[in-house]
C-alpha cells in the first residue's frame, strides 16, 4: 500500500511540475528558515546548563530603594561572599569575579594579549569548565598560578607541554601555568581565556558600599531558596549600617534570559527576543503550510474524479485521507531535503548576523529523530486540511461532473480565509520591523550628553601611568589630540556603584541613593566634551587639592535635593565643585542613574584622548601611536573608538530588528508563492471566460484589473484585521523602553502600501499573461 501511495504521489509531482515547484519551493524554504531559528533557539536555552552544580548555583545581587522606585544590580561589594559563606551554612561556597581584564603576556619572543578574570579559588569547583591538564580543586592555590585555555596555551607555547611553564604578565610579574581549561563553548554568559587568584594587595577593597565585583555562591543541594533570601536580606546593612541596600540570590541559571528586573523584580529579558523568534518560526512554517493547502484545494476538481472512481471500486475514506497524507509526506520529505541545504548555505551569514558560531551535527542520531519528526509534523500539518476536503467528496456528484465548489466565490471561501491569514502575519511583522527601527533611530538620535566623536580609549597598562604627565603633554603638543584624561572605569559601561553617602539636608528616603562611581585625574569635562551647568572641572594643576573634589551629575542634584551644589559637602570632607547635564553610559533607552565623580590621580585604568579633529584621524593615530611605543614599549598600542563602543548599547535591538526584517520578507516570499500559484490557476480555470471577453471588446488592462482586484481586496481585509494586532503587539513591547516613539498611523499605511504593492506586483504578472493569451485557443479547448 505504501509502494502504491509514493507511486501516485511521485506521478502528481511529475505531472504538475509547475504547482510541484511552488509547493516544494515553499515548503522548503519555509522548513530552512524554521530550523535556523530552532537551531539559534536551543543554543539560547542551552547557555550554561552544562554546569554539574547548576541547580544551586547564584549569583548575588543587590536591591535598593530610591524615592518611587527600587533598583536593582548585579555587581556587589568585596566582601559580602565571604560573608554569606561564612555565616549561613546553606551557602556551600563562594567566588568573586572581577571584569573582564586585557593582559599582555610574554613567553620567549612571543607577546600575545588576552582576555581574562581575576577570580576566588573556588570557582573553578562551583563550575564546569573541563581541565584537559592540571586539578580544578588546587589549580588556583597558588597567587602565581595561572589557568589558561587550549587556544591561549597553543598561541603561547604551540605544541609544547604547557604545565608548570612560566610566564610574564604585563611585563612584570611571572605565573606558573597550573592548568589548560578545554576552550570555552559558545553557550555560556562567561569570556574569558585565563584564570588568575586574587592578589590581596591589589585587590583589598573591604568596604560594604563600594561594588565592583560578580559574586556567585553555591548553595548546599537541600537548601531552601526562599528561606535563605528572606534570611541574607539585610547582611550589608548589619556588617555596616551605612549601607542600606539589600541582598538576594537570583538562578545562575536564569542570567541569560531573564536578567531584566524592574522596580525590584524580574520581568523578563532575552527570553523575549526568544519568544518573538519562536512565534515567527511557527508563522513562517504555518505559511508554507497554507500556500500548500491552498494549492492543494485549488487542485481539487482536477483530482475529484480520482476520488469518484476509487470510492467507486471499495476505496473507504480512512484509505483515501492515509493516501493523501502520505503524499504530504513524501513533498515535506524533499522539502525538508532541500531545507537542509538552505540552512547550510546561510549558517556563515546567519552566524555573522547573530554572532554565534551554531552548526548542525549531522553524525547525531537525536538530531535525524528530531528532524524527522520534523518533516512528519510539517506533511500532516500542510496535508490535513487538502485530506479531508478530497477524501470527503461523493462519488455521484464527482462522476457527474457537478461544480464541487458551487457558492465558492463567497466571501468566506477557505481558500480566500487562509490567504487574508497569510497577509495579515505578514503585515504584522512588517510593522513590527518598522516599529523596531524606528525605535532604535530614535534612540541614536537621543542626546549622548557628550560629545562621541574623534573620542577614543586606551587602557593604562604597562609604564603609562608612570608617564602620563609625559606622554599627555607629547599628544598635545603634537597636535594629535586637543584634550584627554585619565578615568577610573570605561566611559561607555557602568563601572562601579557606591551607595552610603551624606550630604546636609539628606532625607531618611535617600539614604540608599546608589551612585555610578567615577574617578579621573582632571579635565574630565572638558575631554569627553561635556556640558557644564554650573562650576567647574577637576583640575590638579589649577587646584591641587581637587583630590577630595568631586563632580555631579544633573540627575544625582535633582535626586539629592541640593540647591546651589557647588560648594557643598558630600561626607563632610568631599566638596562639590562641579555640576554637568547627563551622558548616557547605560542604556540609551533608560534613564540617567545619579553619578559622582571624583578627583584622583591614583584611580585611573583607562586614559580618554580627544582627538584633532582638524588632522586625519589615520595621522593622529599614527602619531599617537609612536608616542605611546616611546613611553611604553613593551605594550602594542591599544585603543578603542568611543563611538563604535556606544553604537554597541544598540546590538541587542537592531539584531532583532534584522531577524525581523529577514523573516518578514522570508513571510511574504512565501505567501507570494502561494499568491502566484493560485492566481495562475485561476487564469487557467477560467481561460474560455477572458477568451469570450476578449472576443467582445475587453482590453487587456479590463480582464488584468478583473482578475486582480479580488486578491487585492483579500489584501485589504488583512490590512484591517492586521492593523489592531500589530499595533497593540508592538505597543506592549515598546513599554519596556523608559525613552520609546509613539506609533503613528503611517506606520501601517507604509506596511498596508507594501502588502498591496507586492500582491498586485504578483498576480499582474499571471493576470496580464492570461488577458494577452490567444482568445481563440482557449475558446475551441475542451
Amino acid at each position: 500500500m505504501l509502494k502504491s501511495y509514493i507511486k501516485i504521489a511521485l506521478r502528481n509531482l511529475r505531472n504538475k511540475i509547475a504547482f510541484s515547484f511552488i509547493n516544494i519551493t515553499g515548503l522548503a524554504v519555509g522548513m530552512a528558515g524554521a530550523i535556523l531559528i530552532f537551531t539559534w533557539v536551543q543554543n539560547e536555552y542551552s547557555y550554561d546548563t552544562f554546569h554539574a552544580n547548576e541547580k544551586t548555583l547564584y549569583k548575588v545581587w543587590n536591591r535598593w530603594v530610591t524615592p518611587g522606585y527600587i533598583g536593582t544590580g548585579d555587581v556587589t561589594c568585596s566582601p559580602v561572599g565571604k560573608a554569606l559563606k561564612d555565616e549561613y551554612p546553606e551557602i556551600k561556597n563562594s567566588a568573586r569575579v572581577y571584569w573582564s581584564t586585557d593582559r599582555l603576556f610574554n613567553y620567549g619572543d612571543k607577546f600575545i594579549k588576552a582576555k581574562g578574570n581575576d577570580v576566588d579559588k573556588p570557582f573553578l569547583t562551583m563550575f564546569t569548565f573541563p581541565l584537559l591538564e592540571g586539578n580544578a580543586a588546587h589549580a588556583l592555590d597558588d597567587v602565581n598560578n595561572i589557568v589558561i585555555t587550549k587556544k591561549l596555551a597553543t598561541k603561547l607555547f604551540g605544541d609544547a607541554h604547557p604545565i608548570n611553564k612560566l610566564v610574564k604578565i604585563n611585563n612584570k610579574d611571572l605565573y606558573k601555568v597550573s592548568g589548560v581549561l578545554k576552550d570555552l563553548p559558545n553557550n555560556t554568559q562567561f569570556d574569558f581565556e585565563y584564570l588568575v587568584p586574587f592578589r590581596q594587595n591589589v585587590f583589598s577593597d573591604n568596604s560594604w558600599n563600594t561594588n565592583s565585583y560578580y559574586t556567585y555562591v553555591q548553595l548546599q543541594p537541600n537548601a531552601n531558596i526562599n528561606k535563605v533570601n528572606v534570611e541574607i536580606k539585610n547582611i550589608a546593612i548589619r556588617h555596616d549600617p551605612k549601607s542600606n541596600g539589600e541582598v538576594f540570590l537570583y538562578p545562575f541559571s536564569k542570567m541569560h534570559l531573564y536578567s531584566r528586573f524592574d522596580n525590584g523584580k524580574a520581568v523578563g529579558g532575552r527570553i523575549e527576543i526568544v519568544h518573538l523568534l519562536l512565534a515567527i518560526a511557527g508563522i513562517i512554517l504555518l505559511i508554507a503550510c497554507i500556500n500548500f493547502m491552498n494549492l492543494s484545494t485549488a487542485q481539487s476538481q482536477k483530482r475529484a474524479k480520482e476520488v469518484g472512481v476509487r470510492k467507486v471500486v471499495g476505496a473507504s475514506r480512512i484509505s483515501l485521507i492515509n493516501q493523501f497524507l502520505s503524499e504530504s509526506v513524501i513533498i515535506a520529505f524533499i522539502a525538508g531535503i532541500i531545507s537542509l541545504l538552505i540552512v547550510t548555505l546561510c549558517f556563515p551569514s546567519f552566524n555573522q548576523l547573530t554572532e554565534k558560531n551554531l552548526s548542525i551535527d549531522y553524525a547525531s542520531p537525536i538530531f535525524w529523530l528530531a528532524f524527522m519528526g520534523f518533516i512528519l509534523f510539517t506533511g500532516l500539518l500542510a496535508g490535513s486540511y487538502p485530506a479531508f476536503l478530497l477524501s470527503g467528496f461523493r462519488p455521484v456528484k464527482v462522476l457527474k461532473g457537478s461544480n464541487l465548489f458551487a457558492g465558492g466565490t463567497n466571501w468566506f471561501n477557505p481558500r480566500k480565509v487562509l490567504v487574508v491569514l497569510q497577509f495579515s502575519v505578514a503585515i504584522v511583522l512588517v510593522v513590527s520591523t518598522i516599529v523596531i527601527y524606528r525605535q532604535i533611530k530614535f534612540a541614536q538620535n537621543r542626546d549622548a550628553g557628550y560629545n562621541i566623536t574623534n573620542l577614543i580609549e586606551v587602557p593604562i597598562e604597562g609604564n603609562i601611568l608612570k608617564n602620563y604627565g609625559s606622554i599627555k603633554n607629547d599628544l598635545l603638543n603634537s597636535g594629535a589630540a586637543t584634550a584627554m584624561c585619565e578615568t577610573g572605569y570605561t566611559v561607555t559601561t557602568n563601572g562601579a556603584t557606591n551607595s552610603g553617602y551624606k550630604w546636609e539636608g539628606m532625607q531618611k528616603e535617600q539614604e540608599s541613593l546608589t551612585f555610578t562611581r567615577f574617578g579621573t585625574g582632571g579635565d574630565f569635562v572638558k575631554t569627553m566634551g561635556l556640558k557644564l551647568i554650573e562650576g567647574r572641572d577637576i583640575d590638579f594643576n589649577a587646584y591641587p587639592s581637587d583630590s577630595t573634589a568631586c563632580l555631579l551629575n544633573a540627575t544625582a542634584v535633582a535626586q539629592m535635593g541640593i540647591k546651589n551644589p557647588v560648594g557643598k559637602l558630600i561626607n563632610g570632607s568631599i566638596k562639590i565643585v562641579g555640576v554637568f547635564k547627563d551622558f548616557i553610559i547605560q542604556s540609551p533607552y533608560a534613564n540617567v542613574d545619579p553619578m559622582i565623580v571624583f578627583g584622583s590621580k591614583d584611580w585611573a585604568y583607562n586614559m580618554v584622548v580627544r582627538l584633532n579633529s582638524k588632522n586625519d584621524i589615520a595621522k593622529n593615530l599614527q602619531i599617537a601611536g609612536q608616542i605611546l611605543k616611546k613611553y611604553n614599549p613593551a605594550y602594542p598600542f591599544t585603543f578603542q573608538f568611543i563611538d563604535r563602543e556606544y553604537q554597541q548599547k544598540f546590538n541587542d535591538q537592531q539584531q532583532t530588528g534584522t531577524l525581523a526584517f529577514i523573516f518578514a520578507g522570508l513571510t511574504i516570499f512565501i505567501s507570494c508563492l502561494g499568491l502566484f500559484g493560485l492566481a495562475s490557476y485561476m487564469a487557467e480555470n477560467r481561460s474560455k471566460e477572458i477568451g469570450i471577453r476578449k472576443v467582445l471588446g475587453a482590453s487587456v488592462a479590463g480582464i488584468a484589473q478583473m482578475l486582480t482586484k479580488e486578491f487585492v481586496a483579500l489584501v485589504v481585509i488583512a490590512i484591517v484585521i492586521a492593523t489592531p494586532i500589530a499595533w497593540w503587539a508592538m505597543s506592549k513591547w515598546l513599554q519596556d523602553f523608559t525613552y520609546r516613539i509613539h506609533i503613528g498611523w503611517l506606520t501601517f499605511v507604509i506596511a498596508g502600501l507594501v502588502a498591496v504593492i507586492i500582491a498586485v506586483l504578483t498576480v499582474c504578472t499571471q493576470s496580464v499573461r492570461a488577458a494577452m493569451a490567444n482568445p481563440v485557443k482557449s475558446i475551441k479547448m475542451e
